[in-house]
């Protein structure tokens, strides 16, 4: 009996873990009025080499498929659409950077950037690249909560 009473304190203990490792969930996500996040989503400090790696991939951010950034000169192909990346960190504060990353439509209208770290109150969400509709169960983040700290970490390296 004590062994199953142990067996299962071990495994809420891991999933309360685990729910707390995710972060502050999407809807939660306290905004400013100019839509900075003040508070770190995952309490846990970023990291930039991780950040640069998202930032970088195709199947995560490509965030420089839009935007330029000098210091990634290993990645070919960056965009133009958005602002270069160049001198991040000195624009931007950490809270504006962690609400742009996670939904720039609340600071710039109008922007075509993607809402990072959103999984609700979408207009048209598709199924991937399959042309059908997507399901609202099917809809996820885009980037984690501790992916959206880690480009942010990187971001502030950006120093003109």
């Amino acid at each position: 009996m004590k062994r199953h009473i142990l067996i299962g304190t071990v495994a809420a203990l891991a999933f309360a873990t685990t729910a707390t490792a995710e972060g502050v969930a999407p809807d939660a996500v306290a905004y400013t009025e100019y839509g900075e996040i003040e508070a770190s989503l995952t309490g846990t400090p970023g990291d930039p080499v991780a950040g640069r790696e998202v930032l970088g991939a195709r199947s995560l951010g490509n965030c420089v498929a839009c935007h330029a950034n000098s210091e990634m000169d290993d990645i070919p192909f960056h965009g133009e659409v958005g602002p270069s990346l160049d001198g991040a960190g000195d624009r931007w504060s950490e809270a504006q950077l962690r609400g742009l990353v996670a939904n720039a439509k609340l600071t710039f209208e109008g922007t075509i950037m993607p809402a990072f770290y959103k999984d609700s109150g979408y207009i048209r969400p598709g199924d991937a690249y399959t042309g059908k509709a997507a399901a609202p169960e099917q809809l996820s983040t885009l980037l984690t909560a501790q992916q959206v700290e880690d480009v942010v970490a990187y971001l502030l390296t950006l120093k003109e």
